[in-house]
């Protein structure tokens, strides 16, 4: 009888291991956020889970790029976000603010992370015929690493400069929840997947890249508290593309049946 040898990837080429190794990078920024919240360090736990989300961002797209997709990477990159957006930020705002209020923080603490892996989980099962491609530039609710980031955004406020004129901390709590909902919701919000960039625009995106860039490495938390801002702003825009889309494939749909009629 031949014993079978457990294998992680299936081919020897190097290609099939790089996203993996981009994932559990990610895993370790996230639990190591983990532990800066319980030693108070929130700057450092904030930043983790900022680079754990442009981790998490890359190692996708250099899969499909490299032609180094796998199906355990695909498991192992939705174990990975739990844990960094979905367990590690609910830590962070539970250690900063929630724990104050007790019992009823942990329970929103909880719901964050039960709507996290709720949204993960039906993210994996979903599937689109091939008439339905275009969905593919929308997610259904918020995706977990944005979803990281907005419940973190009015700790981003306390720690960046902005003069805010009331106490942030009381907005935790809703934020949380609203959050939470949204993740689990059937709210169209765009995902850049397939998005189509003309050459002549190439070099503008690439401007744009850089200045964020820029902006994150000398003004982090303000340029965290402003994109979440404009991602707010961007929902009812994606809503409305969205219903917009589906209809006029509706109409295309309804014309092709009726010539063949």
């Amino acid at each position: 009888m031949e014993e079978k040898k457990f294998k992680i990837v299936q081919s020897k080429k190097t290609r099939y291991i790089l996203p993996n190794i981009l994932t559990i990078a990610g895993v370790c920024l996230g639990i190591s956020s983990i532990k800066f919240s319980f030693d108070l360090n929130f700057k450092l736990a904030v930043i983790f889970i900022l680079l754990a989300s442009i981790l998490d961002a890359l190692d996708g797209r250099i899969a499909r790029l490299i032609k180094g997709t796998t199906e355990f990477g695909k498991e192992l990159d939705s174990l990975t976000d739990f844990v960094s957006f979905g367990i590690a930020p609910a830590f962070v705002i539970y250690f900063w603010d929630l724990n104050k209020l007790g019992k009823i923080g942990w329970v929103i603490t909880l719901i964050f992370s039960v709507c996290c892996v709720l949204r993960l989980a039906r993210f994996n099962l979903t599937k689109y015929s091939s008439t339905e491609t275009w969905k593919l530039n929308y997610f259904e609710g918020v995706p977990s690493p944005i979803g990281a980031i907005l419940i973190l955004s009015p700790l981003v406020v306390q720690l960046s400069d902005f003069n805010i004129f009331f106490e942030v901390k009381k907005f935790s709590p809703l934020i949380t929840l609203l959050v939470a909902f949204l993740l689990i919701s059937k709210i169209p919000t765009y995902s850049f997947k397939n998005i189509k960039i003309k050459p002549s625009y190439t070099i503008f995106i690439l401007l744009g890249v850089g200045i964020s860039l820029v902006t994150l490495m000398f003004f982090t938390f303000e340029t965290l508290f402003i994109f979440s801002i404009i991602y707010f702003l961007s929902i009812p825009f994606s809503i409305f593309t969205y219903f917009k889309n589906k209809q006029s494939i509706k109409d295309n749909s309804d014309e092709e049946h009726e010539d063949v009629l």
